[in-house]
């Protein structure tokens, strides 16, 4: 089978899968919201402003995508609650295809009376907002090598000793909006239709959708499939739907596709400026003031955000806006 088949079923499989099985997400693998309480906070304070240059609409949508165990969510609206027709005029929004954590996300945003859906498209029309943090790595890709006969798909099969092993399977062709750096390039096949579903709402009603993810904005992304089990990083090919399956973001074809969607899109920008312009420092000055006893460790957890050589730099935001809005804060 193909890369991205064995990610979906490993990931996906309504019984075994991954997200269907064990709601340990920040377990196996931390996100930035899992590292302090911050994050979120700084996106409560973005969705404000860029609600009120939606014209502080009376109703919109508030949306995330993939939204974990809802950790996120919550910083994001105990910051937002700061402005109280904030609140007033939000729909909360969750596209979210995994029972387990639809109902963890269901107990911890119960107050904002959440609606689930399982695709961006069965959002009602109207303003919106949408957030998504390490949404995209999630995606299955396929990935593809080059050989003396051309470009052949890079597949999963079982090897002599019975276990799961790489193999080249059949011939295929990279899409042209690629940017390979080498004898392997990988792509997320399903890109394309985030991509049309985010820009058809922006074009139908104002709004923005800010994603944050890791990934090269140089070139395209090659051989990065990766495996997190209680934090550690193991095979992909170990323990199938036991593990978190991720991989790089090609964000150049991200903004390659929004752009020919007609929307306007800012960034990359790397997540350490994006935090700081949003007044990254200035918090984690303000909780060690209340909190001097954990001073160092808030220290430690600022640096990890925005930190070249931490998650300042690999992680990017970017931003897709409908037409003739401000150039959204951050970027």
């Amino acid at each position: 089978m193909s890369v991205a088949a064995y990610m979906t079923y490993c990931l996906h499989d309504p019984v075994d899968g991954y997200y269907a099985s064990r709601p340990a997400l920040g377990r196996d693998f931390a996100t930035a919201p899992e590292v302090s309480q911050v994050f979120g906070e700084l996106l409560g304070v973005w969705v404000v402003h860029e609600w009120r240059a939606l014209g502080s609409p009376d109703r919109f949508h508030l949306i995330e995508l993939g939204p974990g165990r809802g950790v996120m969510m919550a910083d994001v609206l105990r910051a937002a609650a700061r402005v109280p027709d904030f609140l007033a005029a939000l729909e909360l929004a969750l596209v979210e295809a995994s029972p387990v954590l639809r109902q963890e996300q269901s107990a911890r945003l119960a107050a904002y009376s959440p609606r689930h859906v399982d695709a961006l498209a069965r959002v009602p029309g109207g303003p919106s907002l949408i957030i998504a943090n390490e949404f995209l790595d999630c995606m299955p890709i396929r990935q593809l090598v080059r050989t003396e006969a051309g470009w052949r798909e890079r597949s999963i099969g079982l090897g002599e000793d019975g276990a799961l092993s790489f193999g080249v399977g059949l011939p295929a062709e990279p899409p042209g909006d690629l940017r390979p750096n080498g004898n392997a390039v990988e792509f997320a096949p399903g890109l394309e239709a985030i991509t049309d579903a985010i820009s058809l709402r922006l074009k139908s009603a104002p709004g923005r959708a800010l994603f944050v993810d890791y990934g090269p904005d140089d070139r395209s992304p090659d051989d990065s499939l990766r495996a997190f089990t209680q934090g550690v990083q193991v095979h992909p090919l170990e323990s199938p739907g036991a593990s978190d399956l991720t991989a790089d973001v090609d964000f150049g074809r991200v903004v390659s596709l929004l752009s020919a969607a007609e929307v306007d899109v800012a960034g990359p920008v790397g997540q350490g400026d994006f935090l700081r312009s949003l007044g990254a420092a200035e918090r984690f000055e303000t909780l060690a003031a209340r909190n001097p006893e954990r001073a160092e460790a808030l220290k430690r957890d600022l640096l990890r955000l925005t930190a070249p050589d931490e998650m300042g730099t690999r992680f990017k935001a970017i931003c897709a806006s409908s037409r003739d809005l401000i150039v959204p804060a951050g970027f």
